[in-house]
């Protein structure tokens, strides 16, 4: 009698469905929480923008493209707004489906593209100014790397010196009858506390880091943490450089699409990282209203915008050539970043030579007061 392998229980064969189906949902869902490489963006507008200059549609374009990224979700949303494109739905809405990829800058650039007729254009703008931000904020976090991992590795060696060797040492202490000097007995306290309680100084150190992230990403937690940085003497001149870099750059950009002052002011406050910039042009879109100059707004906030900058923007104005006065001007201060940037780690490493200096200098001398007590005793 044959038997048919291929048969399959009904109910085993629903299991196996339903299995598939949240084992795609699943997937579905990580693919949604990953967040798309900004090389991966750039790589899309910087070839769009060739395939539309050499004659190739746009739809053919965008399913040329969702086939050459190697990011799966960002095939995947490139595949959605080419369907869309190509039943009709314009570039512009496409893409406003799927905002955390695509910013109300991004967005707002390639309106005024399709309604001027020079998308290509304005998506090699667009890869210019992403390209740029995307260079500057690597320069930034490339030289803050060095004191990051100089200040866990003092962290850890500390932490290990607490643990495994104090206790060793000052062992020989509490065995003679020495009345220990201060630092001795905080230096013998920490060290003990520590030994005995160390899941539970874990769990605290990473209890104290999640409360001051969830406290830095309330509303007057950002506008304390920025204020902080705004007047720190090494990185307080950084961020005001970075944030007018960022603000005469999305200026620019959006000014040479032709989008309105007052939009372009709204959306580069809405791309700034830092509070203070961000209402200080806020404040100037209702200047602006009222029929002021641009330069007569940004006077108002001195403190943010130097007077090298209004003097750029009047000039600007005065020759209808704002948008190249504030690329110029961006750049200035994009180099201004990078010259600070190479110099950065030899201008933190004395204050990082001093706070290790600090803490093994502290500890030596917490050794060493007892001994010379040992020495006076006998």
């Amino acid at each position: 009698m044959a038997v048919n392998l291929n048969n399959q229980n009904p109910n085993q064969a629903a299991d196996s469905k339903t299995a598939a189906g949240w084992e795609d949902k699943m997937n579905g869902l990580l693919l949604r929480l990953s967040r798309v490489p900004l090389k991966e963006k750039l790589f899309f507008v910087r070839h769009l923008s060739i395939m539309l200059k050499a004659g190739i549609s746009l739809s053919i374009g965008l399913y040329t493209l969702a086939a050459q990224t190697e990011h799966k979700y960002f095939a995947f949303v490139l595949k959605s707004i080419a369907a869309k494109v190509e039943k009709g739905t314009s570039f512009t809405d496409s893409l406003k489906t799927f905002p955390k990829i695509f910013s109300e800058m991004f967005i707002s650039m390639v309106e005024a593209g399709e309604i001027s007729g020079k998308l290509e254009n304005v998506l090699n703008e667009l890869y210019v100014q992403m390209k740029k931000e995307h260079t500057l904020i690597a320069k930034v976090k490339g030289a803050l790397t060095y004191p990051a991992v100089i200040m866990i590795a003092m962290v850890g060696i500390g932490t290990f010196m607490l643990v495994f060797v104090v206790p060793k040492i000052t062992a020989i202490f509490k065995e003679m009858s020495v009345d220990l000097p201060l630092p001795t007995k905080i230096l013998i306290k920490t060290s003990e506390f520590i030994a005995r309680h160390g899941l539970i100084t874990g769990l605290s150190f990473i209890l104290s880091i999640i409360v001051a992230v969830k406290i830095l990403r309330t509303s007057w937690g950002k506008y304390a943490l920025h204020t902080i940085l705004l007047k720190m003497p090494v990185f307080g001149p950084i961020v005001k450089k970075i944030n007018l870099a960022r603000f005469a750059r999305n200026i620019s950009s959006l000014l040479k699409t032709d989008i309105m002052i007052i939009k372009s002011f709204q959306i580069t406050a809405n791309v700034i990282g830092n509070i203070h910039y961000r209402q200080a042009i806020n404040n100037m879109c209702g200047v602006l209203k009222k029929g002021d100059s641009i330069a007569s707004a940004v006077k108002q906030y001195p403190t943010l915008f130097p007077p090298i900058v209004s003097q750029m923007v009047a000039i600007g104005e005065e020759t209808g050539e704002l948008d190249n006065i504030l690329i110029e001007l961006a750049e200035f201060y994009e180099e201004e970043v990078n010259q600070v940037m190479d110099n950065l780690p030899a201008i933190i490493e004395p204050l990082l030579i001093l706070i290790l200096g600090v803490g093994v200098g502290g500890v030596a001398v917490a050794i060493i007061l007892p001994m010379y007590k040992i020495t006076e005793a006998v």
